[in-house]
């Protein structure tokens, strides 16, 4: 494999999040940074439902950054589902 994949998903805009997904350096492990405006109220909500859809898509290995603006739970889904899409299609 030895590729670097990366892929996207999600704006910057109100309500909205922007997901960058990355091959961790050394392929295992990863991790999950995340920045919120609504960070001290649903951070761990932000962080489980990321580490659910990263299980759900059978991704390990990658690293995730995340800069929510405000986003519902079904916006992080969706754009979740998105860039681990792309990123799988990166990989092939």
């Amino acid at each position: 494999m030895g590729q670097i994949a990366s892929a996207q998903a999600g704006t910057l805009e109100s309500n909205d999040i922007f997901i960058r997904m990355t091959a961790a350096p050394d392929g295992k492990g990863g991790s999950i940074a995340v920045e919120s405006i609504v960070m001290q109220q649903f951070g761990d909500d932000i962080l489980q439902t990321i580490k659910d859809c990263l299980a759900a898509a059978g991704l390990d290995g990658v690293d995730i950054h995340a800069n929510d603006r405000g986003a519902l739970k079904c916006t992080i889904v969706a754009r979740m589902e998105a860039v681990a899409a792309r990123y799988k299609e990166a990989r092939r």
